[in-house]
């Protein structure tokens, strides 16, 4: 066997066992199982875990900008025209939300953990002061007591509307945007908790929330089932709420927002419990986006999240009491809020009826600023990116007893909107690449011994072609020794003299015949 057979047959067999094994590695996943099922125990809210210090403190900085709708015109307003708003803004403020108190629960199961946020005023994120800044808004503390007043008698509404004229309480207030989001001395409040103490005589759309949290949380740590990483298993020790009007409504269900199971699929929905709107929402998949080089599915809250019970009627349990709902994209919260008549809803009404959006002038809803939405590594079910969006409005309508009501018909007034966002930091985004690489560098190494075998092939064709090539040219070049003299004329002297050789003539000798 020469040389050339050696190598052919050697690179036959290579080929042939790199084929083999990679296609068996590749129709039995065994790398991507691997894979998955390190990352689903490397994924769990336990001390061992990479992300559990991620999850206790969160490296990315999440930025809250208040954007406020300003009134020019309350007097045209409450003579029966139709108001005017104006939007200012943002005020910025950094948001730092660590979890204080974290306690493994249930042989690590559960955990449990308070998230306590405070807020830094960031100016340079910021379009004004706020402490110096002048907004006339809807006077929220007035609006709640005559909402309040409206189940009472006539007499006493007259007599409450009188000491409110007399104080300078009106339905509009003019104050600095400071006052409005972090608490003013009210003088209609201030007389109220004269008579009744558990009444805060502050005001202010986040007073007592610097620096509190919303809730006490536990936390399912994903050590059963991958897919319960971070899910709300009891909040305020309640497994469900109780305010609204159908079980499916006061179902808690989700995470916070702030973590996922690994491994998401375009075709599932995402649960996300946000205390402050007093329900679950879900989000659904839009498309896929790169976030600094990262690889992430948008999710979103489709169109039937804050659909009216005519249109969706799983959202009949959110009308309280029940039958008494609202239109297309806003929810009433004043259940679960006391006081005021309270409705959220997107941004300028982004995703609600029209009557909401053309009631006001100065509202221009639009996806790209009003949307919410998350931005979701598929791999890791980490946030790469997020802006939760959500307006505040108030109710406003005629209450029989105060006479700067008599003009007004029902409608949702905007107050003003927050976008809170959240980007990955460049360093945590170096270290996800980073991982993200080395799992697809082991989820495809199958492949990557399949494409050797397929090279080796192609190296085994051409060197069985070459070897062919040169053998039948050795045939037809192969011949037999002939003599280099030119051919004689046989004669009976020639076969007689002429000695044979080599290549030479090879005849019998001359026999004389024989005589009969």
């Amino acid at each position: 066997m020469t040389r050339r057979s050696c190598v052919i047959y050697a690179t036959g067999i290579v080929c042939a066992h790199l084929l083999i094994v990679g296609i068996a590695l590749v129709v039995a996943q065994v790398f991507q199982t691997m894979i998955h099922n390190r990352l689903k125990k490397e994924l769990t809210l336990t001390e061992a875990s990479r992300v559990f210090e991620s999850w206790k403190n969160p490296p990315p900085p999440v930025y809250m900008e208040y954007y406020f709708f300003n009134v020019t015109n309350p007097e045209v307003f409450l003579a029966g025209g139709k108001a005017v708003v104006t939007q200012i803004g943002p005020y910025t403020y950094r948001e730092y939300r660590p979890r204080e108190n974290v306690t493994f629960l249930e042989n690590g199961t559960k955990v449990y953990a308070l998230n306590p946020k405070s807020f830094v005023f960031v100016p340079e994120k910021s379009r004004g002061n706020p402490e110096v800044d002048i907004l006339r808004t809807v006077n929220i503390p007035a609006v709640a007591v005559m909402s309040e007043l409206n189940s009472y008698s006539f007499l006493l509404r007259t007599f409450v509307s009188i000491y409110m004229k007399s104080i300078g309480v009106e339905i509009f207030m003019t104050r600095t945007v400071h006052e409005v989001l972090w608490g003013f001395k009210d003088p209609l409040l201030t007389k109220i908790h004269s008579v009744r103490p558990e009444v805060d005589e502050m005001f202010g759309l986040m007073w007592k929330k610097n620096g509190t949290h919303e809730g006490e949380f536990v936390f399912l740590t994903g050590e059963r089932d991958y897919m319960e990483y971070g899910r709300i298993d009891t909040w305020n020790g309640l497994t469900e709420m109780s305010w609204w009007s159908s079980k499916q409504s006061n179902m808690i269900n989700g995470t916070d927002g702030s973590v996922f199971h690994p491994l998401l699929s375009r075709k599932e929905l995402l649960y996300i419990f946000a205390a402050d709107l007093c329900r679950s929402i879900h989000l659904g998949y839009v498309e896929d986006v790169d976030v600094k080089g990262i690889p992430a599915y948008r999710f979103a809250p489709p169109h039937d999240v804050l659909q009216s019970p005519e249109e969706n009627p799983t959202n009949a349990g959110f009308c309280v009491p029940a039958g008494d709902c609202l239109g297309t994209g806003v929810l009433k919260v004043s259940v679960c809020r006391e006081g005021a008549p309270i409705v959220v809803s997107f941004p300028h009404f982004y995703q609600a009826d029209d009557k909401y959006i053309n009631a006001v002038d100065g509202l221009h809803p639009n996806k790209e600023e009003h949307e919410t939405y998350l931005d979701l590594n598929p791999t890791t079910g980490v946030p790469i990116r997020a802006c939760k969006r959500a307006q505040l409005n108030i109710i406003l309508n005629r209450v029989p007893g105060f006479p700067e009501t008599k003009h007004l018909n029902e409608i949702i007034f905007p107050i003003m909107f927050v976008n809170e966002t959240a980007t990955i930091d460049d360093d945590s985004a170096a270290q996800m690449r980073t991982l993200l690489l080395i799992v697809t560098l082991v989820s495809n190494f199958p492949l990557l011994i399949v494409g050797m075998g397929a090279i080796l092939l192609i190296v085994l064709v051409v060197l069985v072609c070459r070897s062919r090539q040169k053998k039948t040219a050795k045939d037809e070049t192969a011949y037999t020794q002939v003599s280099d003299k030119p051919e004689v004329e046989p004669s009976e002297n020639n076969y007689t003299n002429q000695p044979m050789r080599n290549g030479s003539y090879i005849a019998m000798s001359p026999v004389e015949a024989q005589k009969c």
